[in-house]
């Protein structure tokens, strides 16, 4: 994109608009909002309960602080570091907090306070809340359009199901990747709005595929008008784990543009970018830096980031959609658009009408909490949390490689195209005088991609490797294996329910199932003991259980 198309401001995109999202009328009772805070009203006009009413008189806190978590990985690189972590130091050191508290009233003007936070509000957000995230989104994301604008919802599904409504026709269908979030997906397909999957590489969506469907799309025999809408997940993407790289943005964009597609960009794992994995005997141990806030600190940390759709957006087609449930908490329900202000608006209609605004104690609390914090501070509480999920990645492909044999090899198709796959065989014990050495068996029983960004390792499972497999036993194999590995208390996400194809009625196996494994909860025991189970119970299913 050219520098001269920074600072325009966003096109005329009404077009794009759904003719629900057009029937929308502003709520009658909603339309006076804006002069409840002018200064001196007499509001007589609302069904506004007293404050005084209110049975909470203050909301007090302990948050940690901004520093809470370590810049760089502390754990040694040992087979026992799982023991490490769970006697070692994040048990034994006290959490530092802080104290916070919001009071019913102010004692400054400006003030978060609790008479307004629980008070019926328009659908937009706290004027705090926007105070801080309007400066954020400029830092962060920079958006190439000037006349962006923001507005918050309850968390990221509710985000893009106002997304679908105001932009989509029944009868439509939505560009996705062959792998997405089957959430998403869900919410559309009662109102005949379908997913139109898009192949994909390591790098996510695949630009070449996406123009050759575009420009090959033909109505009649597609029974459905040319796709004008994408929902994405490019950073972390659900479920693969792979992040697009800013080439691949540039192309998809531009694709964008020249079909006239909006891009509506799920991230909720932006800040979860966790680098490259380095196998456990190559891996430098870290130092442990306090790493207070710091101005300087937070532009490098930034840097580090791949850019959102928005740095390279100057007519304002992306709709991007953030949330605090991967970075402060789920359920406080709290999330944003940043888009421009012509969908702001019909957004805010069908909030206004609907959810409405977000639960008022989750919006001051975690309000409070970042204005307590200020940007720098929650800056430096993201690359804390990046250094704990990475951490939590480590370990789990830790003891993927103590339990099995790992092959990196190069793959050169398909979903990991361009991307070092580790296959993954039985790991064979033979017990000498002196020691004891390990051989491997030539049969591929899974593979997968250590995850750059999110919460997940995405499985692949060699079926056509099973003793007894047979073209089309691939969904009977994958729901075997997971009611075994069920019945001996363990539980992967199923790869079916993340397949585009099977949700819109098209089948397309290639003689493999998938999981998708979450690290991101459970302890390190846990992890470590899971992993165990999953080894026996492979090895069984692929009957090497005589090993």
């Amino acid at each position: 994109m050219s520098v001269e198309k920074r600072g325009t401001k966003s096109i005329d995109l009404s077009h794009h608009l759904s003719e629900l999202s057009k029937a929308r009328a502003p709520s009658p009772l909603k339309g006076l909002m804006k002069y409840f805070t002018q200064p001196g009203i007499l509001s007589l006009a609302g069904g506004l309960p007293s404050p005084a009413y209110f049975p909470v008189s203050d909301i007090s806190a302990n948050v940690l602080v901004p520093e809470s978590f370590a810049l760089s990985p502390t754990e040694p690189a040992s087979s026992l570091s799982w023991l490490w972590k769970l006697f070692g130091s994040h048990n034994t050191t006290k959490e530092k907090t802080q104290a916070v508290t919001i009071p019913k009233y102010p004692a400054m003007k400006g003030d978060i306070n609790l008479a307004t936070s629980l008070q019926y509000a328009p659908a937009v957000a706290m004027a705090q809340l926007q105070d801080f995230l309007k400066p954020f989104i400029s830092e962060v994301y920079r958006p190439a359009f000037e006349d962006w604008t923001i507005l918050i919802d309850t968390g990221n599904t509710d985000g893009w199901s106002r997304a679908v409504m105001t932009l989509c026709n029944p009868g439509e269908g939505v560009l996705c990747e062959e792998w997405t979030y089957p959430s998403a997906m869900a919410s559309m397909m009662p109102f005949n709005i379908k997913p139109i999957p898009v192949a994909m590489d390591g790098s996510g969506m695949k630009s070449d595929d996406l123009e050759n469907l575009l420009s090959q799309w033909d109505p009649v025999s597609r029974q459905m008008p040319r796709p004008h809408v994408m929902y994405i997940v490019p950073v972390g993407q659900n479920p693969s784990g792979s992040t697009m790289s800013v080439t691949r943005k540039k192309q998809i964009y531009d694709i964008c543009v020249k079909y006239d597609v909006i891009i509506v960009e799920d991230d909720p794992y932006y800040f979860l970018q966790l680098g490259t994995y380095t196998s456990k005997e190559n891996r430098s141990p870290g130092a442990t830096p306090c790493g207070k806030p710091s101005a300087d600190e937070s532009r490098q940390y930034i840097s580090t980031l791949t850019p959102s759709f928005l740095c390279f957006d100057y007519e304002g087609r992306v709709i991007r959609l953030d949330t605090f449930s991967k970075t402060i908490a789920p359920g406080s329900r709290l999330g944003w658009f940043t888009c421009n202000p012509l969908f702001a608006e019909r957004l805010e209609r069908q909030g206004e009408t609907s959810s409405q605004a977000p639960c008022g104690f989750g919006q001051a609390v975690i309000t409070k909490i970042l204005t307590h914090w200020t940007y720098d501070g929650y800056i430096r509480w993201l690359r804390g949390l990046r250094t704990e999920y990475q951490q939590r990645r480590n370990f789990f492909i830790d003891c993927l490689a103590e339990e099995f044999h790992l092959h990196a090899v190069t793959a050169v198709e398909g979903v990991w195209e361009g991307c070092i796959v580790y296959q993954v065989s039985s790991k064979v014990k033979k017990s000498t005088s002196m020691t004891e050495k390990y051989s491997t068996r030539n049969r591929t029983m899974f593979s997968f991609v250590p995850p750059v960004a999110g919460m997940f390792v995405w499985m692949k499972l060699h079926l056509d490797q099973h003793p007894s497999f047979a073209p089309g036993d691939e969904d009977t194999l994958e729901t075997k294996l997971w009611t075994k590995l069920g019945d001996n208390g363990v539980l992967f996400a199923p790869g079916w329910i993340f397949a585009a194809n099977a949700m819109a009625e098209r089948s397309d196996n290639n003689n493999s199932g998938h999981f998708r494994i979450s690290f991101s909860n459970v302890d390190f025991a846990d992890l470590k003991k899971a992993t165990t189970i999953f080894g026996k119970v492979i090895r069984e299913f692929f009957q090497e259980e005589d090993l």
